[in-house]
């Protein structure tokens, strides 16, 4: 099975690629900075698969579409594609400046768009493949200090949702999924563009990277579901926005901008990947590792609700037939 996986180079993204190649998937994997890629492509051969490091960028989409030529002419066939790649900036809105949103934009959001593009008519003609759209609770959520991060998930989300119809409607066998994540340790937070002048933290509690790469190979293997939610802050905050969103709005207009600054000044010299990469031998993690949950119960409960569905119901027959009994 052949997967391509793009924003690979660190972060969940080389999480994904990682566990696509445990799995013994061929990976290709897409990012700006041909360095980390390249060791990204050495660690994933290791483990006994094809590995093909291309550098591009995917605001391009003529690069997207070069780059599943590539893949299809050195792996074969793609079988999953995985939108990940993604660029924040922490920052009030009216500080932002139009290029700088646009730029934010374009990665985030048209990524994902490109990405589908060069990845879906290939996967028509041969009437198979899955496409994975990685999303965030604040895609159903919106926080301070991101609104160009949150106003592309929410983007990607009515994206997503638009084209699966159009599939449906089709009758095509081709498969959309989109993912949901939680806060996540990733090295965004250091080198993100910063406008705040402190540095910045995940809202936690914070997940290692590996959580949700494990949720986003699961999803892309076994698709059964059009949407999946990681992680139990996601639940509860996708949850809550549907039953009390102005309250949300009061609380983070309170908090938001706490809970996602450290009392550490920004260092004058720290690096912004926005425009061009940032370089640097950055992997799947930041620098909470010292915080970040290894494991989330909720998402191995849900990979596994058919079976724990089963088991309840089982518990429950064999309950009632206890009572009868002791009537």
């Amino acid at each position: 099975m052949i997967a391509v996986v793009t924003g690979a180079s660190a972060g969940i993204g080389r999480a994904v690629a990682e566990e696509f190649a445990a799995r013994g998937c061929d990976v290709a994997i897409l990012a700006r900075n041909e360095a980390r890629l390249d060791a990204a492509a050495a660690e994933l051969r290791r483990r006994g698969v094809r590995a093909l490091p291309i550098v591009a960028d995917v605001a391009d989409a003529e690069a997207m579409e070069t780059a599943a030529e590539r893949v299809e002419a050195r792996l074969g066939p793609i079988d999953i594609w995985v939108n990940n790649a993604m660029a924040t900036i922490f920052a009030p809105f009216d500080r932002i400046s139009p290029e700088e949103f646009r730029r934010g934009t374009e990665v985030t959001y048209l990524g994902q768009v490109h990405g589908t593009m060069a990845a879906l008519p290939r996967m028509r003609k041969r009437d198979r493949g899955t496409i994975v759209n990685v999303g965030s609770a604040l895609a159903y959520r919106a926080i301070p200090l991101q609104s160009v991060y949150c106003g592309a998930k929410y983007a990607v989300r009515g994206f997503t949702d638009s084209l699966r119809t159009e599939l449906l409607h089709d009758g095509s066998p081709v498969r959309l999924v989109m993912v949901h994540l939680p806060a996540v340790n990733t090295p965004q937070f250091d080198w993100a563009l910063n406008k705040v002048g402190r540095r910045p933290q995940p809202l936690p509690p914070i997940f290692q990277p590996e959580v949700p790469a494990r949720a986003i190979v699961e999803a892309a293997l076994h698709p059964r579901r059009r949407e999946v939610w990681v992680g139990l802050p996601t639940v509860t905050t996708i949850l809550a926005n549907k039953l009390a969103p102005g309250l949300l709005d009061r609380y983070l207009a309170r908090a938001g901008y706490s809970g996602q600054l450290t009392d550490e000044a920004l260092p004058p010299d720290a690096p912004s990947n926005l425009f061009k990469t940032a370089e640097g031998n950055y992997g799947a993690h930041g620098r909470f590792d010292d915080r970040a949950r290894a494991v989330s119960y909720q998402a191995a409960a849900s990979r596994h609700r058919g079976a724990i569905a089963l088991g309840v119901l089982g518990l429950g027959v064999g309950l009632a037939a206890l009572v009868s009994r002791l009537r």
